[in-house]
């Protein structure tokens, strides 16, 4: 599926990937706060840090100097992570004051991202809220005392509800009410639980029962399922434009297009190749060449420069594995 991408996150997007000066892909040695969010076995994850200007007596009053992110995920991913930095660091936050910035404001900054996307949005306002934590705890600030509630506890103490992602119940809960969320796809849109193997649906506790806790149940709306139907996990074939399941044939030449017409020409343009190996159903099994084959960030070169541009005008569940 190919996505449409505001012209503004497809610049942001590359600028980053290429490294372009100004931009904030990347970590901070030593940093004054670190978060995460996500997950790398499931497809998207974040690591955000920041450094401060330190206040010599109140430190409620550090301001944000340089904000950086590690992100493993696809096009709005990163374009999110990037705008997530442009944002606080143009705004000369606090910490605190950094909260503000929401999931919206972020995708305001992108002018727009697709619907499925949105929780691309989502996993960098929730790894920034994971960084002020741990600036609070470096700098024993009691973010309690000043009304501010990181949900720090949600996912330690909360019943893990989506398996595949490890969201909790109490995070699920908050974040339904928090992005209005009715329906299940939206959840997955939103926050991705429920977006793997989808056993968590409608399993007693699952996201339904949250649903109609929160909102109100609608018996007519709920599937009625066969026994045992709830864990099964659907490996559905990857799909054409026209919703046709597409041959492993088919597939494997899309594959092949998308390597040949956008990823080789970038990857000539720094001296490196890539092979494609062997393709397994969603699997792709690549081999770096030229001065790519010994880069010491050829992970990252399969994840932002192979594995993004097959997720977005392929399939999204294509996983990129090196050989």
């Amino acid at each position: 599926m190919a996505w449409q991408y505001s012209e503004k996150t497809k610049q942001l997007f590359m600028d980053a990937v290429h490294g372009k000066p100004g931009t904030h892909l990347g970590e901070v040695d030593d940093p004054d706060g670190l978060g995460e969010h996500g997950s790398l076995a499931c497809g998207d994850a974040m690591r955000f840090t920041f450094r401060v200007k330190k206040h010599p007596t109140d430190p409620t009053k550090d301001v944000i100097t340089e904000a950086r992110y590690l992100t493993f995920g696809c096009t709005s991913a990163i374009a999110a992570s990037e705008a997530l930095c442009r944002l606080i660091e143009q705004g000369h936050f606090t910490p605190i004051q950094a909260l503000r910035v929401q999931n919206r404001d972020i995708v305001e900054f992108l002018d727009g991202l697709p619907e499925q996307k949105i929780h691309c949005s989502v996993m960098g306002a929730e790894a920034l809220e994971s960084a002020v934590f741990n600036w609070a705890q470096r700098r024993g600030v009691d973010l309690a005392k000043l009304g501010v509630d990181i949900h720090a506890d949600e996912q330690d103490e909360g019943r893990i509800v989506c398996k595949c992602f490890s969201m909790s119940e109490p995070y699920l809960r908050r974040k339904i009410n928090e992005l209005n969320l009715r329906t299940i796809p939206e959840i997955t849109n939103a926050i991705k639980a429920g977006g793997a193997c989808m056993s968590c649906h409608h399993i007693p506790g699952g996201l339904q029962d949250l649903l109609d806790e929160i909102w109100g149940a609608d018996k007519k709306l709920l599937p009625i399922l066969p026994a045992g139907m709830s864990n099964l996990k659907p490996e559905a074939p990857p799909k054409r434009s026209d919703g046709q399941a597409l041959s492993p044939y088919q597939f494997a030449k899309q594959v092949e297009k998308i390597i040949e017409q956008y990823v080789r020409p970038m990857l000539q343009r720094d001296g490196g190749g890539v092979e494609i190996v062997d393709i397994k159903d969603t699997l792709v099994y690549c081999r770096l060449e030229g001065a790519c084959s010994g880069c010491a960030a050829a992970g990252q070169t399969l994840r932002m420069m192979i594995e993004a541009p097959l997720k977005e005008r392929v399939d999204e569940r294509i996983r990129v594995i090196q050989v």
